[in-house]
């Protein structure tokens, strides 16, 4: 606390320093200013309608570019941290598939699953180079999106930069903690007056802050290219490419105060076990290649001033070969020592892919008197093909002393020669494949001007063409089958105050698929219904003083049902029993405030708090996250004046404790960071400074993940 004070004291200072003399450059200055430093909250593609902050019944989240350059942050996991709500839970581990970071919205675990609105999962760390602006739908969005993209928590959608007319660029280059060295590129050229071609790339060598020189590498290759075919058609065509090698941080599982001499909480486990905090507890070259690629073609199509047509065609793949170690921890009576468990489970040649045809209408009608009504029909094929495979020992690599041994022996070469020997080796198959059939609508009328009603209908046919799941020499079958659902949303919002206050209400409803599942002992199946979730949510909006002040605050409450329960029962083949009596409730509140408060003054901030329970159990789901969530960002630039263009941020993330096992605790945290940048004509400087304070913390889904303690990144960028 006495750090917060002191940081808010300096804060205090500079904005004492500041000039306030006003001139009519500077008025023009300070708006430049307040589009960089205030979050955009008016959103088109997350709602595949141009939409205002004000008069969406649903509530969202963005995070804008220019906040990314403004904190000197490149990757889309460490943007996060300036959404309410959102807390972070697993780490990438590159794997195919699912191997993206794992995040807790209201309750629910997420990852970032869309991209300019279609199917783009990333399965390994996402830079941000190509990142125009974060969006963040809260709560199931079933209806635009389906059962295969969005958690019933939400849904993230990653908007990236497109093609201007004009020429432009930047180059920069930058190097921080733990051996980190970056470089990227951004340039714009138009080719012709109709025709514009953009690229963005990156490289990243890095160390983990557990294994410095680990020279993890992340190369980001994104070019772009729209053609305005003429005023009415325009065509826009880009690729994303995304090539990582990484070593991977600890994770530990099987966590229980039943093997850890009754030990409840990570943080008595660390100071009892001597657990070193920045040891990987293994040895050298153990990577992961992972690789992710997006093809992304849109025609958009004005047809009249009132009707718009876009076509849009997506292809995503992700690959991942190499190993993923993971460790379990346990206190042994005998020596009355803790010890850790090493184990691997590497992917092989692992490939998932979606391919997608989505088709939009939107129908925009302005009428007399104030009322207005927005529409967009859709029609959508999505293909899935799941070609993974996992191999892993017969036996654990070993068991080490938690504090002071030996950790090298556990490296790539002592593992491929363990895996060499085909009697030591297991391996795991997923071969799945699956057509996605939908079609929807969403409506926003406006019969008066302060009165909005939304209503829209999903229906979705999934056809599961079957699979085949386990070793490869004795798979066991998945039946095929098809199933179909609807799922429909409403909402409401009054303008109390027109443009400026609102008041608002939802209904939204996401479903799942969950295929047939073993029903009895005698190991009959059983097709199961299909899973939903139901959100009902109210709140309020204001909009003030010019769009310089932006807030939510919100109660919601999340009813899903028809889950699968295991009974406890096996059957002759060991294939668990299950029923479909299972139920989960999600609710809670969430206050976001964006604001311009002062002259070069700016606040993000907000306080989220959610109530998830098993209602088989009665208990918190171990992936549920914290009860308590809280950020804020505080930054001020200078707008005129000899330092004009200089600015500084501060800012932090509070989580409560985290029961991630069902009786093991991650500790509450409180992690500071700080940021400071000149931003000039031609170059900008920024520097930032992560965990300043250097909490130990961890996080986890259904583990224990340590995260990174104090690092420093800088960054230099020349703009042409």
């Amino acid at each position: 606390m006495n750090k917060l004070l002191i940081c808010a004291s300096l804060l205090g200072t500079v904005f004492a320093f500041a000039q306030e003399k006003d001139s009519a450059n500077s008025k023009s200055i300070e708006e430049v200013i307040i589009n960089t430093m205030v979050k955009k909250l008016d959103t088109e593609s997350s709602n595949k309608m141009p939409m205002k902050f004000i008069e969406n019944p649903q509530v969202y989240s963005s995070i804008d570019k220019q906040i990314l350059e403004n904190q000197n942050i490149f990757t889309v996991d460490d943007a996060y941290r300036n959404v309410t709500g959102l807390q972070k839970m697993w780490n990438p581990t590159g794997r195919a598939g699912d191997g993206g970071s794992y995040f807790v919205l209201r309750g629910f675990p997420s990852q970032a699953s869309t991209r300019n609105g279609l199917v783009a999962p990333v399965t390994s760390t996402i830079d941000a180079i190509n990142v125009e602006t974060l969006e963040f739908l809260k709560g199931p969005a079933g209806t635009l999106y389906g059962s295969t993209v969005a958690s019933y928590g939400g849904l993230i959608n990653r908007v990236t930069k497109k093609p201007q007319q004009n020429f432009f660029g930047a180059v920069s280059g930058s190097a921080g903690s733990y051996n980190t060295y970056r470089a990227t590129a951004d340039v714009n050229a138009p080719i012709t007056k109709d025709l514009f071609f953009r690229v963005n790339t990156a490289y990243t060598n890095e160390g983990n802050f557990t294994k410095t020189d680990a020279k993890n590498q992340y190369t980001t290759f994104a070019p772009s290219l729209t053609w305005n075919v003429s005023d009415k058609l325009q065509l826009n065509v880009d690729y994303e490419m995304f090539n990582n090698r990484v070593t991977a941080n600890p994770y530990f599982f099987y966590l229980s105060p039943d093997n850890l001499n009754q030990i409840n909480n990570m943080k008595d486990l660390e100071k009892a076990a001597g657990l070193d905090y920045k040891e990987s507890y293994t040895g050298k070259d153990l990577y992961m290649t992972a690789r992710n690629s997006n093809i992304f073609g849109n025609a958009k199509w004005k047809i009249n001033n009132n009707i718009t047509s876009n076509t849009y065609i997506n292809n995503s793949d992700s690959y991942s070969d190499g190993y993923n170690p993971y460790f379990s921890i346990a206190y042994d009576d005998v020596s009355s020592t803790y010890n850790v468990t090493r184990a691997d489970q590497s992917t092989n040649k692992s490939k998932k892919s979606w391919f997608q045809i989505q088709q939009n209408f939107n129908f925009n009608y302005d009428f007399s008197n104030g009322m207005k009504n927005k529409t967009v029909v859709g029609f959508d094929y999505m293909r899935t093909t799941e070609r993974a495979r996992y191999k892993y020992l017969n036996f654990n690599f070993d068991t080490v002393a938690a504090s002071g041994a030996d950790y090298s022996g556990m490296n790539a070469d002592a593992l491929a020669a363990l895996y060499a020997n085909p009697a030591n080796v297991s391996s795991w198959d997923y071969l799945r494949d699956l057509n996605t059939y939908s079609g929807y609508i969403s409506n926003l009328f406006t019969p008066i001007a302060n009165l909005h009603i939304m209503a829209g209908l999903r229906y979705e046919n999934n056809d599961y063409l079957g699979g085949m799941v386990g070793p490869p020499t004795g798979a066991t079958a998945e039946k095929a089958f098809n199933q179909s659902a609807f799922s429909p949303k409403a909402g409401i919002v009054y303008e109390i105050v027109k443009d400026k206050f609102s008041v608002f209400g939802n209904y939204q409803n996401s479903f799942k698929s969950n295929g047939y599942y073993t029903s009895d002992v005698a190991g009959n199946t059983t097709l199961s219904d299909a899973e939903t979730g139901n959100q009902f949510e109210g709140g309020f909006k204001a909009s003030l003083f010019k769009n310089k002040f932006n807030a939510t605050v919100s109660y919601y409450n999340i009813q899903v049902k028809n889950q699968l329960l295991y009974t406890g029962e096996y059957t002759a083949n060991f294939a668990s029993v299950q029923q479909q009596a299972a139920s989960t409730l999600s609710k809670g509140f969430e206050l976001e405030v964006n604001a311009y408060l002062v002259k070069g003054f700016s606040l993000v901030g907000g306080l989220a708090y959610n109530d998830t329970v098993d209602e088989s159990t009665d208990f918190r789901p171990t992936t549920a996250g914290s009860f308590w969530n809280a950020n804020f960002n505080l930054a001020y630039q200078f707008v005129d004046g000899k330092v004009k263009g200089l600015g500084f941020g501060f800012g932090g993330n509070y989580a409560s404790d985290n029961n991630v096992t069902g009786d093991f605790i991650l500790p509450e945290y409180f992690v500071l960071n700080a940021n400071a940048f000149y931003d000039a004509k031609k170059f900008r400087i920024g520097v930032r400074v992560d965990n300043f304070t250097n909490e130990h913390y961890w996080t986890g889904y259904s583990t224990a993940n340590p995260q990174k303690l104090a690092n420093f990144l800088g960054t230099i960028v020349y703009k042409f």
